[in-house]
């Protein structure tokens, strides 16, 4: 059997000055954490294999569509700011509301919109981060420039109801496929293997490596493809053509010991915690395996957001000896060229995609640590890896990310072209965008 593999951000808004109306001085801003990565939570519930969500509904309400003007009373305001000189497209804000009530003591999330700095709402979600049905975040998309600023305000009104073309991310545990859980943005589409698979009579497969599915088209195709069972075939919308088998896929993970990779077998729970149209979020659970001696378990939380190439990976791991190392893998396959960032903080491939004799394009993997991280590049016979100690306390963070030269965005054209991409991703990780906030100028 022929199995496949993984995995930041979209939506852009272009903005005019404000009203030439000069408001009375206003309170000093509150800086807030910097948003480039996705908090978690210290205590999330419990895993179930099949917490799977339905197809996403055409209007939730907890997010807001992008509209026009709005007349509402202020909440607060914010200013973004990119602090490096790169391009910043589709940049996810994430609000916390631990940081808005400071400000906004009285703020309800489930009314509240985002308006950029004509007054234009601007697409947004609400997150539940740790299931309790309770708001942890707002989150809202916008490119940034070159050590760019920009403004928005949050304003106390009913949310509109968002459309399904809103939707740019979605991800479910698929039971009808020997439990897969399969996830997508509006660039890239994953899956990685349950424990039903294990046991197929057919072809089973024990393996927790990273699948890559390839997409022509920024709609979301992980429910069409399962339903008519193509996946393997390109029917005009992109296929599976990634191999994994027993390798690390591309962002799947290990523990490192006497110069081999011990890796777990299939999840055996996964839960969705947010589900678009801007960011998902979800949870696997890996049971506890032998790593060098030791008994290991993992809880793998992943966040993707719309138009990025790459997911956040926060893997919490438990058990086992004081100073692990972890091994993050991308797949060997025939063909491929790696390249890794001389300080062991990223590695990347590039690779040839077929399918029965057929070319089917190229693919770039990446997998990125934050440049504070200690790492170092090592191989195995199976895959290339980037190993680095596991964090005293929280999870290990990385991200990992695909690009194929068919796909629905054009700037990644090449093994270059993916180089930079990936250099890129590794300077927004290490320099997050800062955000401060205000409360409103009194009149």
């Amino acid at each position: 059997m022929k199995t496949r593999s993984l995995l930041v951000t979209a939506l852009a808004a272009c903005f005019v000055p404000a009203c030439a109306e000069t408001p009375a001085a206003s309170p000093p801003a509150t800086p807030v954490a910097p948003t480039a990565s996705a908090p978690v939570p210290a205590a999330p519930p419990p895993a179930s294999l099949a917490s799977a969500k339905a197809p996403p509904p055409a209007a939730p309400p907890a997010t807001a569509a992008a509209s026009t003007s709005i007349s509402a009373p202020d909440v607060l305001k914010l200013t973004v700011t990119n602090p490096v000189a790169i391009q910043r497209d589709a940049e996810t804000i994430a609000l916390a509301l631990a940081d808005l009530i400071k400000v906004a003591p009285k703020i309800d999330l489930s009314k509240t919109v985002v308006t950029d700095a004509t007054g234009k709402i601007v697409l947004s979600q609400v997150v539940d981060l740790d299931g309790n049905d309770t708001p942890d975040q707002l989150v809202f998309q916008t490119d940034l420039g070159p050590s760019e600023s920009k403004t928005f305000s949050l304003k106390a009104a009913d949310r509109p109801m968002t459309t399904e073309e809103d939707y740019k991310v979605y991800g479910r545990f698929v039971r009808e496929r020997h439990d897969d859980f399969a996830w997508e943005n509006d660039i890239v589409a994953h899956r990685v293997y349950g424990p039903d698979l294990e046991t197929y009579k057919g072809d089973p497969l024990t393996s927790s490596g990273v699948d890559v599915w390839v997409k022509h088209v920024p709609r979301l195709v992980v429910n069409k493809w399962y339903m008519t069972d193509h996946y393997h075939d390109d029917m005009g919308e992109g296929a599976d053509f990634y191999s994994v088998k027993k390798t690390r896929g591309c962002g799947g993970l290990g523990i490192w010991s006497g110069g081999k990779l011990h890796v777990s077998r299939n999840f055996t729970g996964s839960h969705v915690y947010a589900n678009g149209p801007i960011r998902l979020i979800f949870e696997l659970k890996y049971a506890a395996w032998d790593a060098g001696g030791a008994k290991v378990s993992e809880t793998r939380r992943v966040t993707l957001d719309a138009g990025s190439h790459f997911n956040r990976v926060d893997a919490t791991l438990e058990g086992g000896k004081p100073g692990l190392t972890v091994g993050i893998g991308i797949s060997k396959h025939p063909g491929n060229v790696e390249e890794a960032d001389p300080k062991g903080t990223w590695i990347r491939t590039w690779e040839p995609l077929s399918l029965n004799g057929e070319a089917k394009g190229s693919l770039g993997c990446a997998v990125v640590l934050p440049p504070s991280v200690k790492s170092e590049v090592q191989q195995i016979d199976t895959d290339y890896l980037v190993t680095t100690p596991l964090p005293k306390s929280g999870p290990l963070t990385y991200y990992a990310g695909t690009a194929w030269d068919r796909g629905p965005v054009s700037n990644v054209a090449d093994a270059a072209a993916w180089t930079k991409a990936v250099q890129t991703m590794s300077t927004r990780a290490g320099n997050p965008v800062a955000v401060s906030l205000a409360a409103p100028a009194s009149k």
